[in-house]
């Protein structure tokens, strides 16, 4: 039998018969419907083939391999599957040369500069440590008790502290630039502030200004005379502190050495030899008196790698409208130079006492938005002021709260501090408009907004009581910095420039009435008493 005779007649048997379903008449069998000789209980069921040769247009098994092989040999196939073929390669070629073209004409980005860690943030001075904070009741602040505010310093995105000296001048002959004066410490407290201070990306720089009490940081001091003692014992302490750990070494006063460029260069190679290993180490020098004729002399005459901060004022005086050509001339300086140092204050003192008080932010915008890096003392980012007298012997100590000695110790400190209940970094911290805030905005901005931390710097307009600049860099957002040096009188400005776009963003401003993200017209840019703006706009090619 067949498998298709099977399906034909498949018998389902019902094995199991309800006995109430049997017939009523016992051993009487009634005949079965249709005829036949079925049994009782059983069905006969005829299962029809889906695949019946009678339905020949149903079944389709496609064409044999032979068949297959016989009609791709035809020409007219195969001129179709060239032309499909050189069809495919055309395409991708296309595809490929329009790639390149792109390529080609595409703007090419700026290679970045080479960027250490004083250039990425502002750098802090703390000066003498015994301002700061005292860690145990004495009265007097000391290395343990900088250790104790990293937290707070590091919400400025600072990269270094600038500390001391932390050396004894009493007899500069005798000055031992190897130790620590006792009131400040000892070397293991210093150690500990390296490591504290590395764990949250802030270094340590050392000030080794000589004379540093003294009215001549260096005596006058020339390199050809017997005082070749000095430098030999400035350039060991150099060696010994750079592998004590310490990221850099500071010196104040440069214009009093008469030979500046023969001495500085020789602390430069010392600097130089120590960068290694991914451990870069930096050299900062300054001026004390703002804008001594021959340090631009020194910058030019000095190989690459020195940092000299540059003062943005002048007798707090904003004067003859020539500080946006000194800018310009420094800026070109910054560009031979590997960097630049700015700073704002009279000599020791703070910014605050140095400039009146509705300028405090427009100096702390041009201090973050210029070229170069900001070095800002401790308590300019709250306005902290000198006390009376001479900055020198009259500095505060610094004010954290409105605790007891403003949270500078818990002792009896010996000098006082700039007793104003607004000043305090506790009292600013949630101040969206305090002098604080702005200061960590602007920080925060320098540091993530490439124009800001090594864009090109354009002078755009000066005049004796308004400056505005622009730092932008290959194909980034441009920013505008624009300030009123008058604090008592609006003023009316109109910038003009290539590139430059008529209406730009508010990126911040002093001026509370303006809001950030809004638009506004750089023709008859009316600026208030005092307003520092920053502004920004799109990079077009």
């Amino acid at each position: 039998m067949t498998q298709d005779t099977a399906l034909d007649m498949k018998d389902v048997e019902l094995n199991e018969i309800d006995p109430e379903k049997q017939p009523m008449a016992a051993g009487a069998e009634d005949p079965p419907v249709g005829g036949g000789g079925e049994k009782n209980g059983v069905v006969k069921v005829k299962l029809e083939d889906d695949d019946d040769d009678s339905n020949p247009a149903q079944k389709f098994t496609g064409l044999s391999k032979e068949e297959l092989l016989k009609v791709a040999g035809t020409p007219g196939w195969v001129k179709v599957r060239w032309a499909l073929l050189i069809l495919f390669w055309l395409g991708w070629l296309g595809m490929l040369a329009g790639a390149v073209v792109i390529i080609v004409q595409a703007p090419r980005c700026r290679p970045l500069p080479v960027m250490e860690w004083w250039n990425k943030g502002p750098l802090y001075q703390l000066g003498d440590p015994d301002t700061f904070q005292d860690s145990n009741a004495d009265g007097v602040g000391d290395i343990a008790g900088i250790q104790e505010r990293l937290d707070s310093l590091s919400t400025l995105k600072v990269k270094g502290l600038v500390i001391g000296p932390l050396h004894t001048a009493a007899d500069l002959s005798d000055a031992k630039f190897t130790e620590i004066d006792g009131k400040y410490g000892k070397h293991d407290d210093l150690k500990k502030l390296l490591e504290a201070a590395r764990k949250k990306s802030i270094q340590i720089i050392l000030d080794l200004t000589p004379n540093h009490g003294g009215n001549s940081s260096w005596l006058n001091y020339n390199v050809a005379a017997p005082d070749s003692e000095l430098l030999n014992n400035i350039k060991e302490a150099m060696n010994f502190w750079f592998d004590f750990g310490v990221g850099g070494i500071y010196f104040n006063g440069i214009e009093s050495i008469d030979n500046p460029g023969e001495v500085l260069e020789e602390l430069r190679n010392i600097t130089a030899n120590h960068s290694s290993d991914g451990k870069a180490r930096v050299l900062l020098t300054s001026a004390i008196e703002p804008w001594p004729d021959n340090i631009l002399t020194i910058l030019n005459d000095t190989a690459s790698g020195m940092l000299t901060a540059r003062y943005l004022i002048n007798n707090g005086n904003f004067g003859d409208g020539s500080l946006g050509n000194r800018i310009k001339q420094y800026q070109q300086v910054a560009i031979k130079q590997d960097w630049i140092l700015w700073a704002v204050r009279p000599r020791l003192g703070h910014m605050a006492s140095a400039v009146h008080e509705k300028l405090l932010r427009v100096y702390q915008l041009l201090l973050f938005t210029l070229k170069g890096t900001p070095l800002t003392l401790y308590g300019d980012e709250i306005g902290l002021k000198d006390l009376p007298g001479q900055p020198a012997v009259s500095s505060p100590y610094m004010q954290w709260d409105d605790s007891k000695n403003h949270g500078f110790s818990k002792g009896e400190p010996a000098m006082k501090s700039y007793v104003n209940g607004n000043i305090t970094f506790k009292g600013q911290e949630d101040n969206k408009d305090s002098i604080l805030s702005a200061y960590k905005r602007l920080s925060e901005l320098r540091g993530k907004e490439r124009s800001l931390l090594h864009g090109d710097f354009t002078l755009l307009h000066q005049s004796n009581k308004s400056l505005a600049y622009e730092r932008s860099w290959d194909q980034n957002e441009r920013f505008v910095s624009v300030v009123n040096f008058d604090p008592d009188e609006e003023i009316s400005v109109t910038i003009t420039h290539a590139n430059l776009p008529e209406h730009c963003t508010v990126v911040l401003s002093s001026n509370s009435e303006r809001k950030e993200g809004s638009s506004i017209s750089l023709k008859d840019l009316k600026l208030v008493p005092g307003e520092a703006l920053l502004l920004k706009y799109p990079y077009s090619g």
